[in-house]
């Protein structure tokens, strides 16, 4: 599945590349309207699925662990890359803080006089998503089904929920939504902070 996602995601930037500018609009909202199905259709299959709710209740605030375990994860990560490409510790903490939401992020970073970071922070974050519909098929059987969030961030509640949700099962796709939403407060936050 993994190489079918690998060779679809190609096949798009291909496409996109040979696709003339005014179809862009279309497919803004075709993607939203797949997008809301998608959503629609993981909550189908998390409501059939009732004992998720009961382990939710029984985590109750440990469901945060794991949001914030990505910030951490995300905003070390950062550090450790801002150290081995010789940039400031600040700039890499404000690239990895987009924590995958790279339309906000980017824009964030440049609007504070940072055009290079922005940009950045825009790749770095759109290669993220793109290598969670890749890696996660094999993090959810290599490791676990937890793990399978991380990658993910803050798109872990619309864009890659789907991918999550196929490879784990309802309870980690709930938990997902959960850490996408968390993740998505936490971007405004901590990009900011490290500017």
């Amino acid at each position: 599945m993994s190489l079918v996602i690998l060779i679809v995601l190609v096949l798009g930037v291909g496409a996109g590349y040979l696709m003339p500018a005014d179809v862009s609009g279309f497919l803004d909202s075709a993607s939203t309207h797949m997008l809301l199905l998608l959503l629609f259709s993981v909550g189908i299959d998390t409501g059939l699925n009732k004992a998720v709710f009961t382990r939710i209740r029984e985590l109750g605030f440990r469901i945060l662990l794991i949001p914030f375990g990505v910030a951490l994860g995300s905003l070390c990560g950062g550090v450790v890359t801002a150290f081995l490409l010789s940039l400031p510790a600040k700039e890499g903490l404000a690239i990895s803080a987009g924590l995958g939401w790279y339309s906000l992020s980017g824009v964030l970073i440049t609007e504070a006089g940072n055009p290079v970071g922005g940009t950045i922070a825009f790749l770095a974050n759109v290669f993220r998503e793109m290598l969670t519909f890749v890696i996660v098929p094999f993090v959810a059987s290599h490791l676990n089904y937890y793990s399978a969030i991380a990658p993910a961030g803050a798109t872990s509640m619309d864009t890659t929920l789907g991918i999550i949700s196929k490879n784990t099962n309802g309870t980690i796709a709930v938990l997902a939504f959960v850490n996408g939403i968390v993740c998505t407060l936490l971007v405004p936050l901590l990009v900011p902070l490290f500017l």
